[in-house]
């Protein structure tokens, strides 16, 4: 397994690397952090829904749908990256995601420990200290592959997070940014200082060895990997790409279409992560079914799927729950934190 310590990265490689290494099927421990700022909109996220996209034209900030679920959020390099990149079968992996995160994180949790964070992992991929988030971490399949990517918050732009994010009016803008404040906290904050990031890559290294096996140093990326990686990244950043979801349906405004046949939309908080949904209720059954948001689906491919699916099925909690474990059944899906029976019930 190779081992790469980059500390300041340029934006896009600290996202198209660790993509390339899955598509090339290498596994790889990777910490990085950007060298300049960006927004990276989770897999699973519509751009227009999530983001003040004027705001990142006019102020020229870059934004990038990573293939990994989770939510929209703002990076810099007050965060180091970690990356891992690990074979399906890679021994001793656990299939559950749920397991994996547990697995996977444990020794950043140590770390956390080892620099005076008071650190705990709370299911289903967050890492707290004293009751606020200090880690952000997400897991996505790719070409066999399993990605676990997260970071060391050192320091934390909560105006910069807010102000990007798409809300309704700027008082709710001061909730948000109020929320954020209140559970989110950072290096500098608990400890009141921030450790060097070769010092940190150098013990989370220590604690990964101990838990996977030797970390072969890598000192630069080969050609193989830039190519890949630059390859990813063009792929990655185009409007394609970023408005994949948004395309995917047609967005209605929740009316009354005629007799028997209204337009759904809802915003439902799941353990999991936030759900949105946009139907069409057709005689009392789906159709034109869309679900976006910061949630993981496993494989993340499955969701349009799950989308078709779900067409003709009767609006009812009994019908929705059987048709959506049979597909989880026949897909082998997994959603942490979202069971069948909640996502039906996003329908209701």
């Amino acid at each position: 397994m190779e081992y790469y310590f980059l500390d300041r990265v340029p934006w896009g490689d600290s996202q198209s690397l660790y993509h390339a290494s899955a598509y090339l099927g290498r596994e790889m421990l990777i910490i990085c952090r950007p060298a300049t700022p960006y927004f990276c909109l989770g897999c699973h996220q519509d751009a227009r829904q999530e983001i003040d996209l004027d705001y990142t034209r006019q102020h020229g900030i870059p934004l990038l749908r990573r293939e990994v679920g989770g939510g929209a959020v703002y990076l810099d390099g007050e965060q180091l990256f970690y990356q891992f990149i690990l074979r399906k079968d890679h021994p001793g992996l656990p299939a559950s995601k749920s397991d994996l995160y547990s697995m996977l994180l444990k020794p950043v949790v140590e770390t956390y420990r080892q620099f005076g964070v008071a650190a705990e992992f709370r299911t289903v991929n967050d890492i707290i200290a004293n009751g606020r988030k200090v880690s952000g971490n997400g897991a996505a399949e790719i070409n066999n592959m399993i990605i676990l990517v997260g970071n060391f918050i050192l320091d934390f732009n909560y105006e910069m997070m807010t102000r990007v994010l798409r809300v309704p009016d700027e008082k709710f803008r001061d909730k948000v940014y109020k929320s954020l404040s209140e559970n989110l906290s950072t290096f500098q904050r608990e400890t009141g200082s921030v450790p060097a990031t070769e010092e940190l890559a150098g013990d989370l290294r220590r604690r990964v060895e101990a838990l996977l096996g030797p970390l072969e140093e890598k000192n630069s990326i080969d050609t193989a990997l830039r190519r890949k990686a630059d390859e990813r990244f063009a792929e990655m950043y185009t409007d394609a790409w970023l408005y994949e979801n948004d395309a995917r349906k047609e967005r209605h405004p929740q009316v009354k279409i005629r007799e028997g046949v209204f337009v759904l939309q809802k915003v439902v908080k799941l353990p999991g992560g936030l759900v949105r949904l946009t139907a069409t209720n057709q005689e009392g059954r789906l159709a034109d079914v869309h679900l976006s948001g910061d949630f993981f689906i496993y494989p993340q491919s499955a969701l349009s799927s799950l989308e078709q699916a779900l067409e003709g099925t009767p609006l009812e909690a009994a019908a929705l729950t059987a048709a959506i474990q049979a597909f989880y059944a026949r897909e082998g899906i997994e959603t942490p934190g979202i069971t069948p029976e909640a996502l039906a019930g996003v329908f209701l």
